[in-house]
């Protein structure tokens, strides 16, 4: 049951990163004053999107500049990997 409700979490805030990604990456090219914080982006990496927005980072091109998203994404990656696999070995 705690797996399949992690699971259904990890979809729905992978959806929305992509989401909330690609429309800051439209935002850059059209509508310069209604952007996405860039803490934001981080935030829903950090809540369990980051797979999701990396790879969508890396498809469209966006922010993939940045240090701060292109280092910082794949430590949240691997912290968010650890803590998924120490979970998984307490249940």
């Amino acid at each position: 049951m705690l797996r399949t409700i992690l699971l259904i979490y990890i979809i729905a805030i992978s959806v929305i990163s992509v989401i909330v990604c690609c429309y800051d990456k439209f935002a850059a090219k059209h509508i310069t004053r209604h952007r996405t914080r860039e803490s934001s982006l981080l935030l829903f990496s950090a809540l369990g999107g980051s797979v999701a927005m990396l790879i969508t980072m890396l498809i469209i091109r966006h922010k993939t500049k940045h240090a701060k998203f292109m280092v910082g994404i794949p430590i949240i990656i691997i912290i968010q990997a650890a803590a998924v696999f120490l979970l998984f070995k307490l249940l």
